[in-house]
């Protein structure tokens, strides 16, 4: 947007566009591939430099441009959809049968390694559906090593902290990508701009704030006065065209992102609105030269007048069914209060959003669907409730997800169907599991068993048995969920239903795993592989994460190859809340193999982009108070007490035992009692038979020097049996062999003997675990020891106030003025992060405000990392 003068030139935008030259020309020298993600404000001249630059782009290939849609719920694909016309080959026929997002960006760098060169535009990501931003991202990641050139514009002040687009800005971050943006015209350019037509420059850019869009609308009308807003200004500009124009204009402004030629009557008309301005010849079409004016008619149409036009632009779409999207038939229908159109159309967009990976899109049209539902029988309300109810628990709606599916369990019963209601109870089990709501999850699961008991014996009943085994493993009861996972198993094979198989392989596995049984993996494995086969892609995300929640558990570490291949796989997928998951337990995984810096990366991306899911939260704050209270310095408790408050009301040991045990250490390293922090988790683990929890807890209090429990008879797992048995150099080999430097040190730190105590204190040095090198100082000195190595300084001269790395960081964007929200925004950190971080600067420096620790850390030459 904003051309900034009649000849098409641009006003300082010549840095942007010599930029974009550059990365071109890294792509044809075969240096490697380039994304170019151009940020700025609605009106700020992305498109227009992304015109320019391809007016003047030397190319063996057409450059594919596509753009997202502005519609109430976006296509799936809408860019891609775009381009399917000039795409051609392999990649216009995956967009033509519409494919999935991870089979459409396999085939684009497949091509690309083929043909090189590609030159890829997608605008408006700020409107973007979940699979194009799967496509982005799955490039985005191997950008570096393909031959291509992607330039991504969005709108940044629509990017919120909470917008898809956001997390995906903080994940690319490779070498091949750079980051652009387009401010606002100084007020030297728009008085340059403004003398030509003999304006006030000054007041133009006192109207407009530099908005090169605001000054090119504008500088078009002719009345010698500078509009109060931009609204004006485009209204005045579309009432000095004719009726037929004005008429072509309005029919425009309901139909983004462009309007086809068959739907517009007035050949006249549009040829007037064209040599005007207002409107642009684009592939498919016309559209409006800028969004915003497009906005700004629609919203001037008067409400039957509005109504009237998506009436007719319905009429044209449904005149060939064959090739009308269904999005955008929905959205018009919607917009006409077309009941029968949309109750027959928003479903198909919905089924053709899910197939694509756009699961938050499919939920929208399943709820546009049920908005002009009221009329239909029980039975087909109650499948648009479930298939929504689906979407939602995919998009981590979960109290959406659970109250569309106690309407369907309501509309069920007033058809009289008691097995289609013993099944959508059974679901609604795990959905209510997954918001919380452990005690309602069991009555609903034995409440379907008990109804599907007498009107089923096949499917259904698997159904019903594979979710009450989730259930129960869920609170880790053992007996529970194998007999229950077995049954589902006979039932599922006999009759044939893939997805219970799947779903009871895991639950099965997942509970042996935990009890410490290795040859649950093989059922894991077996359940992941059927689920990729039938293309199961929830069962795929949950195997992912059970093996995630097992090895950190058991401390599984070959296993850990797991981890990896789910943040990816989920991430392909579109299971954004499946990744956090995984994402929490690679965190765990990082902190056990003394990986700190790795472990806090992952925590914290799952505190700043997961929905408030209470699991991956409690998981991540765990990691970070862990790290914070073995490295010291960092208070731990704000973290762990919020990681506390999230577990109260719950009664599963995987809630409460990480917040439990990283509690109790922290106690422990400060020096204050631990047992207030372990007896929930104590009672539950006994109940449960958690063995390896068990252990943990009671090494805790046995380092803390508190009596032991009684332990008989809980069967105890290495290397905690060995550790409570006094073997602690056994126990540590143990921890060795599964790469968990730091607990093996834990475990040398009660032993009485020197040697084991110096061989704990030179692990606890090495890895920066100061408090805990500091207590096993205290028990040398106790026996007399008094050649005790100090360790290596935490300090260099480049960072004498012992910052880590981050607070480096954060202090160099504290020198240049930034608030904590701007730096939370330049770091994609939440701004309670940055506060502490701030505090902990403030508190090492010796300072008390910001203004101070610039001067001091200019003093101490501190400078922040490249």
């Amino acid at each position: 947007m904003g051309e900034t003068n009649g000849g098409g030139g641009l006003l300082e935008r010549s840095e942007q566009l010599a930029e974009l030259r550059q990365a071109h020309e890294t792509v044809r020298s075969g240096r490697g591939g380039v994304l170019v993600l151009l940020g700025g404000e609605a009106g700020g001249g992305k498109t227009a430099l992304v015109r320019r630059f391809r007016a003047e782009c030397r190319t063996s290939r057409p450059v594919l441009q596509g753009a997202c849609d502005p519609l109430y719920t976006p296509r799936p694909l809408g860019p891609f959809l775009e381009m399917a016309q000039d795409a051609g080959g392999a990649i216009g026929e995956l967009i033509e049968r519409g494919a999935k997002s991870y089979e459409l960006a396999t085939a684009i760098i497949r091509d690309v390694r083929e043909r090189p060169g590609l030159v890829l535009v997608l605008e408006d990501l700020h409107w973007a559906d979940e699979a194009t931003l799967d496509v982005l991202s799955l490039l985005g990641r191997r950008i570096g090593a393909l031959p291509a050139l992607v330039i991504a514009t969005y709108r940044s002040d629509e990017v919120g902290r909470g917008h898809p687009l956001r997390r995906l800005l903080g994940e690319l971050r490779g070498a091949g990508t750079r980051r652009l943006s387009v401010g606002p015209l100084s007020a030297g350019a728009v008085c340059e701009l403004a003398r030509s037509h003999g304006r006030d420059g000054t007041a133009l850019h006192r109207a407009t704030g530099g908005n090169p869009f605001f000054v090119t609308e504008v500088l078009a009308g002719d009345d010698g006065e500078v509009p109060l807003t931009v609204r004006d200004a485009v209204l005045a500009r579309a009432a000095r065209l004719g009726p037929e124009a004005a008429a072509v204009l309005d029919a425009v402004s309901v139909t983004p992102p462009y309007a086809e030629l068959r739907l517009i009557e007035d050949a006249t008309g549009l040829d007037e609105a064209l040599r005007a301005g207002m409107l642009e010849s684009v592939p498919g079409g016309v559209a409006f030269r800028h969004e915003l004016a497009r906005i700004t008619v629609e919203e001037s149409l008067a409400p039957h007048r509005r109504l009237e036009l998506h009436r007719g632009v319905l009429r044209v779409l449904l005149g060939e069914p064959e090739k009308a999207d269904p999005s955008r038939v929905a959205h018009h229908a919607d917009a006409a209060g077309d009941d029968e159109v949309v109750l027959a159309w928003a479903p198909r967009a919905a089924e053709r959003a899910a197939g694509s990976g756009a699961h938050r899109e499919a939920a929208a049209q399943y709820a546009r669907a049920l908005r002009y539902a009221t009329g239909l029988d029980p039975a087909a309300r109650a499948g648009l409730l479930e298939r929504r109810s689906y979407e939602c628990y995919l998009t981590e709606q979960t109290q959406d997800s659970i109250e569309a599916l106690q309407e369907a369990i309501d509309e069920h019963r007033r058809a009289g169907d008691r097995t289609g209601e013993g099944i959508a109870m059974s679901t609604l089990s795990r959905r209510l599991w997954c918001g919380g709501c452990t005690d309602a999850a069991v009555e609903a699961g034995r409440a379907a068993l008990r109804l599907l008991d007498t009107v089923a014996a096949g499917a259904e009943l698997a159904l019903a048995y594979t979710n009450q085994a989730s259930v129960a493993l869920n609170i880790e009861e053992y007996a529970d969920t194998l007999e229950m996972g077995a049954r589902a198993l006979s039932l599922a094979e006999r009759h044939s239903v893939p997805e219970v198989v799947v779903h009871s392989l895991n639950n099965v596995g997942t509970m042996m795993l935990l009890a410490g049984e290795a040859e649950g993996i093989g059922k894991l494995e077996r359940s992941l592989a059927l689920a990729e086969r039938e293309g199961l892609e929830e069962h795929i995300g949950r195997a992912y994460i059970h093996a995630g929640w097992a090895m950190t558990r058991v401390r599984s570490y070959h296993l850990a190859s797991w981890l990896d291949r789910g943040v990816l796989a989920c991430a392909d997928l579109g299971l954004e809340a499946w990744k956090h998951y995984v994402l929490a337990y690679r965190a765990r995984y990082h902190l056990d193999l003394g990986r700190w810096e790795k472990a806090a990366d992952d925590a914290e991306e799952v505190l700043r982009d997961a929905k408030p899911v209470p699991l991956p939260r409690i998981l991540a704050l765990s990691v970070l108070g862990l790290i914070r209270a073995r490295r010291g310095g960092d208070d731990p408790w704000p973290l762990l007490d919020e990681a506390r408050e999230l577990t109260v009301g719950r009664a599963e040991l995987q809630y409460v035992a990480p917040v439990a045990t990283a509690r109790a250490e922290a106690a422990w390293l400060a020096g204050a009692p631990v047992e207030p922090e372990l007896a929930q988790a104590w009672g539950l683990a006994s109940r449960r038979g958690a063995r390896w929890v068990l252990g943990e807890l009671a090494w805790l209090r046995r380092l803390a020097g508190d009596p032991d429990r009684d332990l008989a008879g809980t069967g105890l797992l290495e290397p905690y049996a060995l550790q409570l048995a006094g073997e602690v150099a056994a126990a540590a080999e143990r921890w060795r062999k599964r790469d968990c430097a730091y607990d093996a040190a834990l475990a040398l730190a009660g032993a009485a003997d020197e040697a084991s105590l110096r061989t704990a204190l030179a692990e606890f040095q090495r890895l920066g675990a100061r408090p805990a090198a500091a207590i096993v100082t205290r028990r040398l000195r106790s026996r007399g020891v008094r050649d005790i190595p100090r360790g290596p300084q935490r300090w260099t001269r480049g960072n004498p106030a012992e910052l880590t790395r981050r607070e480096v960081e954060v202090l160099g964007l504290v020198q240049q003025g930034l608030s904590n929200v701007e730096i939370a925004e330049r770091l994609f950190l939440s701004t309670k992060t940055v506060h502490h971080h701030v505090s902990a600067i403030l508190r090492k420096l010796g300072v008390s405000r910001r203004g101070q620790a610039a001067a001091e850390a200019a003093r101490l030459g501190l400078t922040p990392f490249s």
